[in-house]
């Protein structure tokens, strides 16, 4: 996919309110080569996906061995808003907790002092962590409203040469 249709989709506006949500699904292939799809934290800083885990977390290796990854950005309420992004995980070990962790962890609702003591637990917690960062390769926007599901434009456009003909 050519970047310019890439930027073109993901600055439509509702991907932009995707992007600004903190919570994503990370889908990428187990060392056993069975496939994966977690949840995770995420922080868009206008180019890449940045994801932050702990130094031991199991997908690190299934990234160094295929860094391949696809997310789900999406709603819960219907018809659901869903951004679908692919990519390459570069991976980048940090020392103490990386900015973006703490970014989208601030939009949790705490009190200023709920705020001080959770960042103190954090930064004793992890002496590092690993930056998984994406830069989106494939986008798609399905929002039901101008945009649909491949399988379903491809009915759509089959539908419409049909009638033409």
């Amino acid at each position: 996919m050519q970047q310019s249709t890439i930027d073109e989709i993901l600055n439509r506006p509702f991907s932009q309110e995707l992007l600004a949500r903190d919570l994503a699904r990370l889908a990428y292939t187990a060392l056993d080569g069975t496939p994966r799809s977690i949840p995770i934290g995420i922080h868009w800083n206008g180019r890449e996906i940045v994801m932050c885990t702990a130094t031991n977390a199991p997908k690190l290796a299934s990234l160094r061995r295929n860094p391949a990854v696809a997310l789900t950005i999406d709603t819960e309420s219907h018809p659901p808003k869903i951004l679908l992004l692919r990519g390459t995980a570069e991976l980048d070990y940090v020392d103490g907790i990386p900015d973006e962790y703490l970014q989208w962890n601030g939009t949790y609702e705490m009190a200023p002092e709920q705020r001080i003591e959770w960042e103190k637990n954090v930064r004793s917690l992890y002496d590092g962590m690993v930056r998984i960062v994406v830069t989106p390769t494939w986008v798609k926007l399905i929002d039901f409203e101008t945009t649909l599901p491949t399988a379903v434009e491809e009915l759509l456009r089959r539908q419409a040469e049909r009638q033409s003909a």
